[in-house]
């Protein structure tokens, strides 16, 4: 299956940090110059292998953890969760239970890892902020009319700079995928920067950027691709598959897929950009795979809670109830985790 994008370029030492205006990657300048030019590129990536694609996924998610390596991987897979609630009934206090359930997931074992962030909308995130008191936690807030990204770009950025000023530490975007279906890709690319534009706070520290394409939106596993180009061209520090709120989310294929994308990004430029598989990851035994499918493509540097992420709600519950497992020998049953 080809993975390795057209253009020419000198691979970097290691990954290097995003400036804060985020201009075109190191040797992909001239791509962004022009509609058409950027046509052109994305339309040269090389042609996604379906069956190899698909293939090599499945093939990735029989792999066995056992015993020592699985403690491992459950724990890692807690300290990569995105903690998320995104509901129209959200309250205060289900923010802030979910904020003290993202520090102590499990209240009788404090050796149990914080998750990575929680995820609220933007007008929760000053509440996720106040009820972490300063806890090494993240607060994510989704953003740019959110999930549908239906608005207009002044509402997109106004909707980021209030969730930038209420304490988010994380943006995780939508792209316009009327635009990027309609071949509109450098409009895609030019709303990415603005949004990361907003992404600065004064003093110039610049909350991270999680750009999400809503892959089951984007019919062809070649769109995924030329979609996770134009996101870290643009300046994403995270290229995300989905919003959680369609049919079909995150799958071991796509996230492959965006696996490859960052991979060759980073060859290619010097750039590391991080992935988050969003929507549907329920299970421990899922967890794994996708973990299994970061370590076969990407690569050990990606095994990290700053470049991989679950977005997810259901699936830290499972993941404690099997660590419970293999603590005490019994598994505990849902009864012993708290519901959110």
């Amino acid at each position: 299956m080809p993975t390795t994008a057209p253009s020419p370029g000198t691979p970097g030492e290691g990954p290097a940090s995003r400036p804060g205006d985020a201009p075109s990657a190191g040797g992909l300048a001239d791509v962004t110059a022009s509609d058409s030019a950027l046509r052109r590129f994305l339309h040269g990536l090389p042609g996604v292998d379906t069956v190899g694609l698909e293939a090599r996924a499945a093939a990735l998610g029989t792999r066995s953890i056992k015993t020592t390596a699985k403690a491992y991987a459950i724990d890692l897979a807690i300290s990569m969760i995105d903690l998320t609630t995104l509901e129209g009934a959200d309250t205060p206090g289900k923010v802030r239970a979910l904020a003290a359930k993202a520090v102590h997931p499990d209240p009788t074992d404090r050796t149990t890892p914080m998750t990575a962030a929680v995820c609220v909308y933007p007008d929760m995130a000053a509440t996720a902020k106040a009820a972490l008191n300063g806890a090494d936690v993240k607060v994510a807030s989704v953003a740019t009319a959110f999930p549908a990204g239906r608005a207009a770009l002044p509402v997109k950025l106004a909707d980021v700079r209030d969730a930038v000023a209420a304490g988010a530490d994380e943006i995780d975007m939508v792209i316009d995928r009327g635009a990027f279906l309609s071949g509109r890709y450098l409009s895609v690319y030019e709303e990415i920067q603005a949004v990361r534009a907003e992404c600065v706070r004064p003093g110039g520290t610049t909350a991270r950027l999680k750009v999400i394409f809503e892959t089951g939106e984007l019919s062809t596993y070649d769109n995924i691709r030329r979609a996770s180009w134009i996101g870290m061209m643009a300046g994403a520090d995270f290229i995300k598959t989905s919003t959680g709120k369609v049919a079909v989310n995150a799958t071991p294929a796509n996230t492959l897929l965006m696996l490859e994308a960052v991979r060759d990004f980073r060859a290619q430029t010097g750039i590391q950009v991080g992935v988050k598989p969003a929507g549907g990851i329920r299970s421990t035994k899922d967890a794994i795979k996708f973990l299994v499918l970061v370590n076969e493509t990407a690569g050990a540097d990606w095994l990290d809670s700053h470049w991989f992420r679950f977005g997810a709600s259901s699936l830290l519950n499972d993941l404690l109830m099997q660590r419970q497992k293999l603590s005490t020998g019994r598994y505990s049953g849902p009864d012993y985790v708290t519901v959110d």
